[in-house]
């Protein structure tokens, strides 16, 4: 028999993943929609290996989220800088 207090819990929590989910992903995507506004050149100065690191930086921090939410749970988090 299910405690109920038990499932309430669990069901409590994962409303609450997909709550936080569902926002921290949209603010995800639209700070990196931010970030792509950065391309105009007309606006901005810069050069392949900005755009490389930038990249990078976030290629980095989406593998550390794999990690993260695998079931071995790394803990690295990414630093970045230009220069």
């Amino acid at each position: 028999m299910l405690d109920k207090s038990n499932a309430k819990t669990v069901t409590t929590k994962r409303e609450k993943f997909v709550e936080l989910a569902e926002n921290r992903t949209i603010n995800a995507i639209k700070a990196i929609r931010v970030i792509g506004k950065l391309g105009n050149k007309n606006a901005y100065q810069f050069d392949e290996n900005d755009v490389n690191k930038i990249i990078k930086a976030l290629n980095k921090e989406v593998e550390a989220l794999k990690a993260r939410m695998s079931t071995t749970g790394g803990k690295e988090s990414v630093d970045f800088k230009l220069s």
